[in-house]
């Protein structure tokens, strides 16, 4: 069967090969797998996989990629579909995951008997893996967790995951610097409406509210932050403003 090819000029990525680092961020920013590790380089693997609306862009550490205008394979959906179906997690590296692609759904409104509905709507919840310029960011309300909080808190889905965009990090483990940068440039590149903070109450879980409220400082907007301590005992919740 002949594939119908259609050439038009249109926006598409461009990857400046020497200020590459092999990073992977952007293949994990791709949502359609354009962008694939070869030989240590990112390189668009056809121009047919890759929309041109540049959600890796922001990704970038070095600034290596751009939207250009040039002629090109159109943008095939179904095409798309087809390469993603056939990638695995194998293929390259583990940070660098095609199911790490930003996605959104419907929270679940009823679960099966004796479960719990789940209130997350959107996918990747980790902060190094969420795009900056993720679809959904725009007019949405934000929940930054740390990572323990689901464990502690019992009612997270109902009174803080519902209705709201999932980040979760941990202030210990996690690099702080790029905890506050990847926060401020999503602060910044977005219309974020307002952001509620959860963490624990262990010390080193509360320095969150610094460093969120630094990214918020950072981006240059004035962004609403509630914060709110789940206690390590018991799981309960206080307000802490």
């Amino acid at each position: 069967m002949q594939i119908r090819r259609m050439i038009m000029k249109r926006k598409i990525i461009q990857i400046d090969e020497a200020l590459c680092t092999g990073c992977g961020n952007c293949v994990t920013a791709c949502a359609e797998g354009a962008i694939a590790l070869v030989d240590g380089k990112a390189r668009v693997v056809s121009d047919r996989f890759c929309d041109g609306l540049g959600a890796c862009i922001g990704e970038c550490p070095t600034n290596a990629l751009k939207i250009i205008e040039r002629e090109a394979d159109e943008f095939d959906e179904m095409a798309t579909k087809e390469h993603l179906s056939k990638k695995s997690c194998d293929d390259i590296p583990m940070h660098a995951c095609p199911g790490s692609g930003p996605r959104k759904f419907k929270a679940m409104s009823a679960a099966p008997s004796g479960e719990n509905a789940s209130q997350l709507s959107t996918w990747p919840i980790q902060i190094r893996l969420v795009p900056v310029k993720a679809p959904y960011f725009n007019g949405a309300s934000l929940l930054i967790a740390a990572d323990c909080t689901a464990f502690a808190c019992g009612n997270i889905q109902r009174d803080f995951i519902k209705d709201r965009i999932v980040l979760i990090g941990c202030p210990k483990l996690d690099d702080n610097g790029e905890f506050v940068q990847k926060l401020a440039a999503m602060f910044k590149a977005n219309d974020i409406k307002d952001v509620s903070l959860l963490h624990m109450e262990v010390p080193c879980c509360r320095v969150s509210k610094k460093l969120v409220s630094k990214a918020i400082e950072l981006s240059g907007k004035q962004i609403p932050l509630r914060t709110y301590m789940v206690m390590t005992e018991g799981g309960a919740v206080v307000s802490m403003d």
